[in-house]
């Protein structure tokens, strides 16, 4: 018996589930990442990106209603992937120097998911004729877009632009003037959401590298 046919409208239902459940899992996740980081600058980014979090699971809802469907989650094995990560980064360097970088590129990669996931999705519901789905889906995808602006061009070269730097690209250069074992960070502009909270990472980078050397 030939199986019956799967079609777009099934495949955007499933993926509706997936993030649903991601949002959701990134919610639990992000009070942990503000209450470990050291910095105030970054805990207050974590707090923000959560009450936008908050938000884009209502948008969901909406579109959940839109399509006909009650919100359910589906469980997404590329967020667990991704919050599995940041909490090793959480418990590996606990107490450690480089704590807040790794919380910083912990958050691009949800960011990462994110914008691929709800670009999809927008445009899957254009294609099926749902433009009050896929303007909420779009208002979702320009605000991560704007948390997440990355200039390619200027990518690890220590250089920013726009409102402010982050720490992006770690490095381990060795070097005869230098331990193996010292950490340089690349700068590079991450968001302009969260780039403002993370500014005041870019003036530690010359704390971080002094005290990632091993004493001599």
């Amino acid at each position: 018996m030939a199986k019956k046919p799967k079609l777009l409208s099934e495949l955007f239902h499933d993926t509706l589930k997936d993030v649903y459940f991601a949002e959701n899992r990134i919610l639990k996740t992000l009070p942990k990442m503000a209450k470990a980081a050291h910095s105030k600058d970054l805990k207050a980014a974590f707090v923000k990106h959560e009450k936008e979090t908050r938000g884009q699971v209502k948008r969901l809802e909406q579109v959940f209603k839109i399509f006909g469907k009650k919100p359910q989650a589906k469980k997404c094995e590329a967020i667990m992937g991704i919050t599995k990560e940041g909490a090793e980064i959480m418990t590996d360097y606990k107490g450690m120097p480089a704590l807040d970088a790794g919380l910083a590129a912990a958050a691009q990669a949800v960011e990462h998911y994110e914008m691929s996931r709800y670009g999809t999705l927008r445009t899957w519901a254009e294609e099926l004729g749902m433009p009050d789905a896929a303007a909420l889906l779009e208002a979702t995808l320009k605000e991560e877009g704007d948390r997440r602006r990355i200039d390619q061009s200027r990518e690890g070269r220590g250089q920013c632009r726009s409102r402010g730097c982050a720490l992006g690209r770690q490095r381990e250069a060795a070097t005869p003037a230098a331990s193996p074992h010292r950490f340089h960070y690349g700068l590079v502009p991450i968001a302009a959401n969260i780039m403002d909270s993370l500014n005041f990472l870019a003036h530690s980078i010359p704390h971080y590298s002094q005290h990632s050397q091993p004493q001599r």
